[in-house]
């Protein structure tokens, strides 16, 4: 006998958050109380939202459990390349490549325009690559290293950091988020590029002015010079410092940017990393493969520079790769059940005008950052539901594809559980809440967008938009004869004068 199919029911608002206020209430006193860690208790949430979902809904454990298993499969390629770059900072600290970064860093910078410095390099890098996640695993580390060598708070450098690497994440055509935002909102990629420079220019802006008033408070400042000389001399005690291995993260960047894949462009960096540790003390076979699976433990008998040069290795993703695969489950409950779009259904209800429609589409975004732990769901899912909205309401997709880029791509950086928060926490070793005040432009993002909305200011409409069927039948207006005669005679006029 066949099994007769159940009836889904659809969630209703106060069943869709049941499973919310469970996980809000647990992961609260796990974190604040008890210290603990957040994967149980969000599992736990995502077992009562499966537990609902079952008997309550109308769906099969099969339905339930394909959702989670789609939800992490969505990021597997994610999953795979902050495994790599876990191996590549392995090697480039045991091949002495971080070393000499932080080395030459301590000679070159000072704490007075460190924190511009930082926030210019890793807009640059982050732009060439399209990657945050690139960025901050390499040229990021370094710049973490250097901070604590001129005694800037790595929480205000690791804020730094992360809004360099977001703003060319969220700018650069090689970005995954910058070319998801305009696909689900029906807008063109360099359109969508061009509409962002409204809000990200003021926001970056804001930013860089913010961190050159901060550096300004360490001008003067004497700098320890026997404690620089001290970390510098710890350093070349454990490492061969050469400038020749400052190549290894320009090619690993350039073999990205010239749009080699993710995955073997920071593959040659991990090969790269370990032929420079053939050129250290214990460039063996063995050390190599250590540093790829366990990472490096320096010795220098300098307690920062051993905390600082100690870390990376396969091993030292695990703990967030399996954050994000916990997160991703409670997700993936969430979306293949319904309860997502009830809430966010519920949320749209507040959109009377644009300033609001962008307000609740950032709150969706937040919402769902939060909830689905990850930023292609947070593009992906507002992107679907706003859609049609918008275009309803005569408003050009290349400003939904905005608000999508100002608020998720850049405030999943700031949720500790979220893939993108947990990652830049495991790089930089600097927790997320910790860095989260400091990174300026991805605070200020999603503000600007919502005050855009409100204002009105670069809102562009349908008819306004010359990629859309509404721009190009308002420019077909037809000449009388007068005016045609006129038209031809000018065009004449300015052939001759070019002849």
């Amino acid at each position: 006998m066949s099994k007769v199919p159940r009836e889904k029911k659809e969630a209703t608002l106060g069943i869709s958050l049941i499973p919310i206020l469970v996980i809000v209430v647990i992961l609260g006193y796990a974190i604040i109380v008890m210290g603990a860690d957040p994967h149980i208790p969000i599992l736990i949430g995502a077992a009562v939202g499966s537990l609902i979902a079952v008997y309550k809904l109308g769906y099969t454990w099969e339905e339930v459990e394909k959702g989670i298993v789609d939800s992490i499969g969505s990021v597997m390629s994610a999953i795979l390349i902050l495994a790599i770059i876990g191996m590549l900072i392995g090697t480039w600290i045991g091949g002495g490549i971080v070393p000499t970064l932080i080395y030459y860093g301590l000679k070159i910078l000072s704490p007075t325009f460190f924190l511009i410095t930082a926030l210019l390099l890793c807009s640059v890098v982050s732009l060439a690559t399209g990657s945050s996640w690139t960025t901050a695993g390499t040229v990021g580390v370094a710049l973490i290293g250097i901070a604590q060598g001129l005694g800037i708070s790595p929480a205000l450098a690791a804020g730094c950091i992360v809004s360099g690497a977001y703003f060319g994440d969220k700018m650069s055509p090689l970005s995954d988020t910058t070319n998801l935002a305009p696909a689900m909102a029906g807008a063109k990629l360099f359109d969508h590029i061009r509409h962002m420079f409204y809000t990200t220019g003021l926001s970056y802006g804001i930013a860089a002015i913010i961190y050159i008033i901060l550096g300004l408070q360490f001008r003067g400042r004497a700098i320890d010079a026997a404690e620089i000389e001290g970390i510098l001399t710890a350093i070349e005690s454990i490492y061969v410092v050469n400038p020749l291995f400052l190549l290894v993260p320009v090619i690993t960047i350039a073999a990205v940017a010239m749009k080699i894949p993710a995955i073997p462009g920071l593959l040659i960096g991990v090969v790269l990393g370990a032929f420079c540790m053939l050129f250290q003390g214990s460039g063996d076979l063995g050390s190599i493969i250590d540093a790829i699976h366990y990472g490096v433990a320096a010795e220098s008998g300098h307690e920062m520079v051993d905390e600082l040069l100690s870390g990376g290795g396969l091993d030292s993703m695990m703990w967030t790769i399996s954050l994000i695969m916990c997160a991703l489950t409670f997700g993936g409950v969430l979306e293949s059940t319904g309860m997502m779009a009830t809430i966010a259904k519920k949320m749209l209800q507040f959109a009377k005008d644009t300033g609001s429609l962008i307000l609740v589409t950032v709150l969706s975004c937040l919402f769902v950052n939060t909830l689905c732990a990850d930023q292609y769901l947070g593009i992906a899912l507002p992107g679907k539901m706003f859609k049609d909205v918008f275009a309803e309401r005569g408003l050009a997709p290349r400003n939904l594809s905005r608000t999508l880029e100002d608020s998720a791509t850049v405030t999943s950086a700031l949720i500790p559980w979220n893939t993108c928060g947990a990652t830049m926490a495991s790089f930089l070793g600097v927790a997320t809440f910790a860095y989260a005040p400091f990174a300026f432009f991805n605070l200020l993002s999603p503000i600007v967008s919502v005050i855009y909305g409100y204002t009105g200011f670069s809102i562009m409409t349908i008819e306004e938009d010359p990629s859309s069927p509404e721009y190009k039948q308002k420019m077909k207006v037809k000449k009388s004869p007068k005016e045609l005669k006129e038209f031809i005679a000018n065009y004449q006029a300015k052939a001759r004068l070019a002849d």
